[in-house]
C-alpha cells in the first residue's frame, strides 16, 4: 500500500522545510511526496530544489487556486491513499503514517481521519479538533467539521466521485467529501493525532470565514444536503457579528471580546 502526500505551496519559505522534513522523516517507507508550487518568488522554490531527492514529483507554475493545484497533483500520484498537507503544517510525529497505515489497509470506507492540533504562531497548542463520525455526521451535512489536515482519501473516492470542483475557492474539499459522505460513513481513528496546523493568516480572517460559510451553503445545496441548516445559520451569525466588530472596534478589541466568549464557553483562547 502506497500513501501519496500532496503539498500545495505558494511563498512559504519559513515553513516549507519543516513540512517536507515531517514527510521524509516518517518511519513508514511506502510513501511519496508531491509538491505543487504556485510560482513562489520568496525562495520557496530554492528549498524545494534542495530537497529534490525527497520528492517524487514537483513543479512550480502559476495556477488558478488551491483546487486547481490539487487536481494537478492527482494526475501525478501513484498511491492507494491520498493525504493533503498544508505547506504551513506538519505531521505530528514520525510514526503518523506507520500508525494510520494499519487502519487504511483494512478500511472498507474511502475516508479515514484522525485529529489535528491547532498551533499558534509561537508554538502554543490552541486546541484539538476531530470527533467520532457518529457524533458529527449530521452536523457535517451543514458544516465542515472534519479536520482537513487529519483526513486520508482512498483513490477510489476520486475515481468514483470526481476531482475537486474549481468553482469553489475555499471549500472545494467540503464539496468533494459531501459527495461521498452524504450516503456513506467515514472511519475515525481515536487517539490519533495526525498533524499540527498553524493558526493565523487568511483562514482566521473574519471576511474569509464569511466567504467560506457561503461556499459551504452552496456545496450543501449542490449536493442535496440542505434542510433547515440551523447550525450553519448560528455559525454564520457568529462570524458576521465578529466581522462587524472588526469593522467597528478593530481586531485587537474584537479578539478580547471573542476570548471572553470562549472563556464563558470553556474553550481555548485565541491569540
Amino acid at each position: 500500500m502506497l500513501i501519496s502526500v500532496v503539498v500545495v505551496v505558494k511563498d512559504t519559505v519559513k515553513t516549507i522545510q519543516q513540512c517536507i522534513d515531517s514527510v521524509s522523516n516518517q518511519t513508514f517507507h511506502d510513501k511519496e511526496l508531491i509538491i505543487i508550487d504556485g510560482g513562489s518568488t520568496d525562495g520557496t522554490v530554492d528549498i524545494i530544489k534542495e530537497n529534490d531527492f525527497k520528492i517524487r514529483y514537483w513543479e512550480s507554475k502559476r495556477d488558478r487556486g488551491i483546487y486547481h493545484a490539487w487536481n494537478k497533483a492527482l494526475s501525478h500520484i501513484h498511491g492507494d491513499w491520498v493525504y493533503f498537507l498544508g505547506a504551513d503544517d506538519y505531521f505530528w510525529d514520525e510514526k503518523v503514517l506507520e500508525r494510520i497505515a494499519t487502519h487504511l489497509e483494512t478500511s472498507s470506507v474511502n475516508i479515514v481521519y484522525g485529529q489535528v492540533k491547532v498551533i499558534s504562531q509561537n508554538g502554543k497548542i490552541l486546541g484539538t479538533y476531530g470527533e467520532p463520525w457518529n457524533k458529527i455526521n449530521k452536523t457535517f451535512m451543514q458544516l465542515m467539521v472534519l479536520p482537513h489536515q487529519g483526513v486520508f482519501h482512498h483513490i477510489d473516492l476520486f475515481k468514483k466521485y470526481g476531482n475537486f470542483d474549481e468553482q469553489f475557492k475555499i471549500c472545494g474539499d467540503y464539496d468533494l467529501l459531501l459527495r461521498y459522505l452524504k450516503t456513506h460513513s467515514a472511519l475515525f481513528i481515536d487517539n490519533m493525532i495526525v498533524a499540527g496546523k498553524r493558526h493565523g493568516g487568511i483562514s482566521s480572517n473574519a471576511t474569509y470565514k464569511l466567504r467560506a460559510l457561503t461556499e459551504i451553503s452552496l456545496a450543501s445545496k449542490k449536493n442535496g444536503a440542505g434542510g433547515l441548516r440551523l447550525k450553519w445559520r448560528w455559525t454564520y451569525f457568529k462570524a458576521y457579528v465578529r466581522y462587524l466588530l472588526n469593522k467597528l472596534l478593530g481586531e485587537s478589541i474584537t479578539r478580547k471580546i471573542v476570548n471572553s466568549y470562549r472563556i464563558f464557553t470553556n474553550r481555548t483562547l485565541i491569540e
